[in-house]
């Protein structure tokens, strides 16, 4: 299932080499659709890392993503994680119709390397 956010980009952070075979590239979207503003944290994959290199803090953005879970066990204690793995950003021109659109089909990622799968690492 396809989700979409709207909001304000808030971080972006430096692409991380997580292995030899995967990296990625965390982000922060603040949505003020309610009372309380909610700081979101998002991450893209792989190739998709440079998507975010379009886009500057205070921008107003539009967030296509994906839910993923994954269960991680070590030493005989199993921990679950979620993750909200984006595949598309687009920015939002207040007033206006027009977008800017960075995208990049998901089906890729549903081929990632059976490495990642080996790490200690819970992400």
């Amino acid at each position: 299932m396809q989700f979409e956010l709207t909001g304000t980009l808030k971080l972006k952070k430096d692409e991380q080499k997580v292995s030899d075979s995967f990296k990625k590239r965390e982000f922060v979207v603040t949505d003020n659709s309610s009372n309380y503003p909610q700081h979101i944290l998002f991450q893209l994959k792989q190739d998709k890392c440079r998507i975010l290199d379009n886009f500057n803090p205070g921008d107003e953005v539009k967030v296509g993503f994906f839910i993923s879970g994954r269960e991680w066990q070590k030493d005989g204690t199993v921990k679950y994680f979620t993750s909200l793995d984006a595949w598309k950003i687009e920015s939002v021109d207040k007033g206006s119709s027009s977008s800017h659109s960075q995208e990049s089909s998901y089906a890729t990622e549903a081929a990632l390397p059976a490495a990642e799968e080996q790490d200690d690492l819970p992400f």
